[in-house]
């Protein structure tokens, strides 16, 4: 006799926003762009977010913040990882690289900035102006979450 069960739904965390990135920029630079820009102290994680999709085992870069005074959390967080594929040695042209995107629905983003905690509107519109203000940056938008098919590439 089931009496609980659960769900995929019940181990996510829906207490984040969700920015998306376009930069054709580094991620170290970036996240040195936004520490500066933003007042913010983004340093590399201790482990990067590691996903097997089509037999393809691919590493995001993640970088974190988490601010003592109001307790939250800023997470940037690369969509892509390139791998190079060797071809056949008959081509002057055999290596390719093959991509994969920790968000497959949000292939033109570069990357994600995941804020978990109190943020309200406000502080988001605001981030957004300031992270658009930032001249190796092409553009920057809020995402909503609930449209995401995969979201759960986010739980981390």
């Amino acid at each position: 006799m089931q009496i609980h069960s659960l769900t995929l739904d019940d181990f996510s965390s829906t207490d984040y926003n969700l920015i998306g990135i376009h930069s054709p920029i580094e991620d170290y630079r970036l996240a040195y762009l936004l520490n500066l820009h933003l007042q913010l102290n983004l340093k590399r994680s201790d482990f990067d977010i590691d996903v097997t999709k089509d037999n393809v085992n691919a590493f995001f870069s993640l970088y974190e913040f988490t601010h003592n005074a109001t307790e939250n959390t800023w997470h940037l967080i690369s969509n892509y990882h390139k791998k190079k594929v060797a071809g056949n040695n008959l081509s002057l042209f055999s290596e390719s690289q093959t991509v994969t995107f920790l968000l497959p629905e949000r292939k033109k983003v570069d990357y994600f900035l995941k804020l978990e905690g109190d943020f309200n509107s406000i502080l988001i519109n605001k981030t957004i102006e300031l992270i658009n203000k930032i001249p190796q940056i092409v553009t920057s938008y809020s995402i909503d979450t609930n449209k995401l098919k995969s979201k759960e590439s986010l739980i981390f």
